[in-house]
């Protein structure tokens, strides 16, 4: 006859024979503690939220204030549409291309739409090196400051550009006299060149060389302790 299967008594609570049971394996680690909590429960994520949110903060203003330097280049680099005033038959001034067959106007939207994609690129590159755990806060604060700059670089290049009263522009360098058209965005999608970059880029370095979660079920597996990285411990 065999004898009744009894459970283990828990841990640093004395057998019936006086003795104490060990501990599990991994029981105490740090990599345990921080993904159980004091208590041996999930930790609350109250203050590192906070820290979070204060840092995205913090991200949604600096990229956003990028899109000064992205409105200048854009500015400085995006082709000239040429346009030629004169008079109608009534004796009023119209505006016209002077090449009607250019693409001028697509090399604008051109121009904005790969900076912003650079910048994109660049934006989350940073974000990344100065935090490599990521999380949703920084993400959507890549996202809005990506948005918010596109926003501010698209002003900011229309008012440096040409006066958009093209009429009196060309009455104020005279008839058949070429000139630059103002600057503006026809194709407004470029606006999202930016977020959507830096939320693939991010993610995609997220992915690839962000710290790993330890796994808190590795005690009870009977495996090391594993450190961030998903390594042994120093």
């Amino acid at each position: 006859m065999t004898a009744p299967l009894t459970p283990p008594p828990p841990p640093h609570e004395p057998t019936p024979h006086g003795a104490w049971q060990a501990a599990p394996p991994g029981y105490g680690t740090p990599a345990r503690d921080a993904a159980y909590g004091e208590h041996g429960s999930y930790g609350q994520d109250g203050p590192g939220m906070k820290t979070e949110v204060r840092e995205a903060a913090v991200v949604t203003v600096a990229v956003a204030l990028g899109g000064v330097l992205l409105g200048l280049l854009w500015w400085w680099l995006a082709p000239h549409v040429p346009l030629i005033g004169g008079l109608d038959e009534q004796g009023n001034w119209v505006v016209y291309l002077q090449d009607t067959e250019g693409e001028q106007a697509v090399g604008v939207d051109g121009t904005f739409t790969l900076l912003a994609l650079a910048f994109g690129l660049l934006s989350a590159l940073a974000v990344f090196l100065v935090r490599r755990r990521g999380g949703v806060p920084l993400v959507v604060a890549l996202a809005v400051g990506g948005l918010l700059g596109s926003l501010l670089a698209w002003r900011l290049g229309v008012w440096l550009g040409p006066t958009q009263d093209v009429v009196a522009h060309a009455k104020d360098v005279g008839k058949g006299v070429v000139f630059s058209a103002p600057l503006k965005l026809g194709a407004k999608g470029a606006l999202l060149a930016w977020p959507i970059a830096a939320l693939v880029v991010h993610l995609g370095l997220t992915g690839l060389f962000g710290p790993r979660d330890p796994d808190p079920y590795a005690d009870q597996q009977g495996l090391a302790p594993k450190d961030g990285y998903g390594g042994p411990p120093a």
